[in-house]
């Protein structure tokens, strides 16, 4: 026997055309699109199939849907999906609805990016990176921890003000203070919640402040992904 799961995922019925016109652009094909007596979809890429719902009420902001998908090529899933959104947007839509998130390795073994789509359900692209997937204790060094913590808040409980809550504390720490690394990781999540929860005068000044962190070659090129989600925040 062969059992295939594909996930349903609710759509703003005014939303159909344009949500399929987003997987589009991240290289979906259309098998499937009914807009009476109920709007209905289906998009697939490769092995991935997603089949969308209209309700004719649902509110994409209030959204929590969405699903996992596993890949042995992340990075290049990502820079595909920036490459079409570039081309069908004229840009990499970094906030708001749609929007493609970072590349980050999380402590749970997995490197990943969330994408979500203009109604609002978030897909979570996925690579193991270990043979461990479970969670590693969280460290103890202050602001490591902050970022271990803060980042399973924002990206996987998607708790954005408990995420803020743990990087403003330590940024208003006055007896430690962060590697400056360590300081641009928090400032750039922090902005990446501050636009997510639309704040956008935060956001321009976290970034600001975020864009000013000296660091030395040995740093930079560690911390690239930070770079890089700093830019696409920027632009």
């Amino acid at each position: 026997m062969i059992e295939t799961t594909i996930p349903m995922l609710p759509c703003r019925t005014s939303l159909i055309e344009t949500t399929v016109d987003f997987y589009t652009a991240l290289g979906f094909a259309t098998t499937y699109l009914q807009k009476s007596p109920y709007a209905y979809a289906v998009v697939e890429r490769g092995a991935v199939e997603l089949q969308l719902y209209g309700m004719k009420e649902y509110d994409p902001a209030s959204s929590h849907s969405g699903c996992y998908v596993l890949t042995d090529d992340v990075d290049g899933l990502h820079a595909a999906f920036r490459a079409g959104l570039k081309e069908a947007y004229g840009r990499v839509p970094a906030r708001g609805l749609p929007r493609i998130g970072p590349l980050k390795d999380m402590s749970y073994g997995v490197r990943q990016f969330l994408v979500t789509d203009p109604t609002g359900n978030t897909i979570r692209i996925g690579q193991p990176i270990s043979e461990d997937q479970n969670h590693l204790p969280a460290p103890k060094e202050t602001f490591a921890r902050a970022l271990h913590m803060a980042d399973l808040f924002a990206d996987s409980k998607q708790d954005l003000p408990g995420a803020a809550k743990i990087i403003d504390r330590v940024l208003g720490l006055t007896d430690e203070h962060p590697t400056p690394a360590q300081k641009l990781r928090l400032l750039v999540l922090r902005g990446d919640i501050a636009q997510r929860m639309g704040d956008a005068e935060k956001t321009g000044v976290l970034l600001e402040v975020a864009a000013a962190v000296r660091l030395g070659p040995e740093e930079r090129e560690a911390a690239a992904d930070t770079l890089a989600r700093l830019a696409d925040l920027r632009g």
